[in-house]
């Protein structure tokens, strides 16, 4: 245990450590997506959902926690106030997290026996209170060296940026590219109309704050206050090298050009930008009378070679208001509510409205396809652990493409009730992009109905299935119909076909692309492609919803449901390809086996091309319609790692 006894307890301090016992609020890691999709239901055990950790005082770990997403559990875990206490679920490290103070198997039984515990150990009052009794090596921060013109241009020791030259100037940051929200830094593309232009925008929170302070000083209004140059000396205080009379007592950003602030004792270091302002002749230019970057010619108090904020801005399109563009990055994930977890959005806000975005998974790659050799259980065991969320259909490629090198078939029986465990996850699985919608969006009843669904339908046999049938009807009708859900969706995050489109979001748009159309086993089933029009996020719904009502049909008509197992291969050698249509869209495996061992294999997932699109869904909506859009594509982070 990570908490230490405090020692005796008042009665005062009893009564308010019962009270905390039975109030447990809890922060998942990865996220609520994920305990749904292993079968966890944390209402049930008592748990208040909290949003972020600042509100929690239990963090949930579903281990074994991914390495990419280790750093990040960490910073959460600072981030909640004490006493608090670590649960872990699942076999797995937890590091750079402490120790857990209760763990659990990754069952409902074991979470609701875990609870018990924990909420003893708190009715004890025995968790330190102390701020100090953990510092997350990811808030732990290093100077590295970047250029305040391009802020793109980063590396660990003093020199001159590449590009322009200017002298590097240092910064602090995380020690760990996975703190908390961090992001890696990169050039955002324009807008369509300066497909040529690039603009450079690092992650730096302190922007957000001081964003609306831009236009109280624009054009360089020249009411500096002295004292405050004096006081920017000191070596506490940071300053911009475009605007010296900004001083801010911490880093950050320039509140005029989004620059990095530096320390103020190295400005001079900076071709002398000082305060050599020429208050007569240039107080109406937005940059008369700077000092020059280094010792080149000057002219009017410029340096001649000297390229103005105003002039590398001036061909950008205006904000829609027609304000001078003022842009803001803004990380979301990678435990963001209404996002899958692992996911990582870099979104450049232009007011409101998102002017560029990219994705990116915070999963770091695993070497589940990459070992020398394994057996094939083994194989089949990592691919599906590979997708938390949707693991049987992996299952199911790695078995087909095994079965496939070793020259074996299955029995008709076996292959439909294979079918039929890859139909149910299909079920749960768009079940759960209902829920995880109705919590991005505010529909509160999808997200509680949708939620309960997935979990009674998660290891439901076929009589279950089919006593629920009408439950889960009545919900798709409800969803479907509801004027202010179809409103809040239509014309958000439209596709034209194209041939990175798969799954539900190929077929929402009318391209009958699924793989099922080309398995034997789901034509003997009655199988025909379920298609929609519109390639909307609205029409994503309705598509997920038709689906769902398919996949109850076609497991009725399988016979029964039976996880898929890789068969007995022996000493075999030979290679083998597979496709399965997962719940996202289709999977393609391909293997080597080396006398019975998988030496060798690549996999292409749906996500993998997905993600690509979300710049094409986003880009110039509302920052509410932009994260839908991205939502209603269902990117799972976790098949983002190969």
């Amino acid at each position: 245990m990570i908490g230490a006894r405090q020692g005796v307890m008042t009665a005062l301090r009893q009564l308010i450590a019962t009270a905390m016992s039975q109030d447990m609020r809890g922060f998942v890691v990865p996220g609520t997506d994920v305990a749904r999709a292993a079968g966890l239901d944390l209402g049930a055990a008592g748990i208040h959902l909290c949003a972020t950790p600042r509100h929690a005082n239990v963090l949930i770990v579903i281990a074994p926690l991914p390495a990419g997403l280790a750093d990040a559990a960490s910073v959460a875990y600072a981030q909640m106030p004490r006493p608090r206490a670590i649960l872990a679920l699942g076999a797995g490290g937890l590091a750079p997290l402490p120790e857990a103070d209760v763990t659990g198997p990754l069952t409902q039984a074991g979470l609701v026996a875990a609870m018990a515990d924990l909420r003893g150990i708190f009715a004890k009052g025995a968790f330190q209170s102390d701020v100090s009794d953990f510092d997350a090596p990811a808030l732990q921060t290093r100077t590295e060296f970047t250029c305040p013109m391009h802020p793109e241009i980063v590396q660990d020791e003093p020199g001159n940026c590449p590009i322009c030259g200017m002298d590097l100037v240092p910064r602090e940051t995380a020690s760990s590219p996975h703190a908390g929200h961090a992001m890696p830094e990169k050039e955002h593309k324009m807008p369509s109309e300066t497909p040529a232009k690039t603009m450079a925008v690092g992650h730096n929170h302190s922007q957000h704050a001081t964003a609306d302070a831009k236009d109280e000083h624009e054009g360089h209004g020249h009411g500096h206050d002295h004292g405050k140059h004096a006081a920017a000396d000191a070596p506490a205080q940071y300053t911009c090298p475009m605007h010296p009379e900004v001083v801010s007592d911490e880093p950050g950003n320039c509140p005029k050009c989004g620059m990095f602030l530096v320390p103020a004792d190295a400005k001079d270091e900076h071709g002398g930008h000082g305060h050599g302002h020429d208050h007569g002749a240039k107080g109406d230019d937005d940059h008369g009378g700077h000092g020059g970057h280094g010792s080149g010619e000057m002219k009017d108090g410029i340096e001649a070679n000297f390229m103005s904020m105003v002039d590398m801005t001036r061909d950008m399109p205006a904000s829609s208001d027609g304000l001078k563009m003022e842009w803001i990055d803004v990380p979301f994930g990678p435990f963001f509510p209404g996002l899958p977890s692992g996911l990582q959005l870099d979104l450049t806000l232009d007011g409101d409205a998102v002017a560029a975005s990219s994705a990116q998974s915070a999963i770091a790659e695993r070497a589940v396809l990459h070992k020398d050799a394994v057996q094939p259980d083994t194989f089949a065991d990592d691919l599906a652990a590979m997708s938390p969320l949707s693991p049987t259909a992996y299952r199911l490629l790695a078995c087909l493409a095994l079965e496939q090198a070793a020259g074996q078939s299955v029995a008709s029986d076996v292959a439909r009730a294979r079918v039929a465990a890859v139909e149910r996850e299909r079920l749960a699985s768009h079940l759960g992009w209902l829920a995880g919608f109705g919590a991005q969006s505010g529909f509160t009843w999808l997200q509680t109905r949708a939620a309960a669904l997935q979990l009674k339908t998660r290891d439901a046999t076929q009589a279950e299935l089919a006593a629920l049938a009408p439950e889960i009807t009545a919900l798709l009708k409800k969803a479907q119909r509801r004027p202010l859900l179809s409103a809040r969706l239509k014309g958000i995050g439209e596709l034209q076909g194209s041939d990175a489109l798969s799954g539900p979001v190929a077929r929402a748009g009318g391209i009958a692309r699924d793989a099922r159309n080309d398995d034997p086993v789901y034509a003997g089933l009655g199988f025909a492609v379920y298609t929609s029009s519109g390639g909307d996020a609205l029409a994503r719904l309705k598509q997920r919803c038709g689906e769902i009502s398919q996949s109850i049909d076609l497991i009725s008509q399988a016979g029964a449901i039976a996880q898929p197992v890789p068969q007995s291969i022996g000493k075999v050698s030979g290679t083998g390809e597979a496709v399965v249509e997962t719940p996202r869209g289709a999977a393609r495996l391909s293997l080597t086996l080396q006398d019975g061992m998988v030496t060798k294999a690549e996999i292409g997932t749906p996500t993998a091309a997905h993600v690509a699109l979300v710049g094409a869904v986003a880009d110039g909506q509302e920052l509410g319609d932009a994260l839908t859009a991205i939502g209603s594509l269902d990117i799972s982070p976790w098949e983002m790692t190969v």
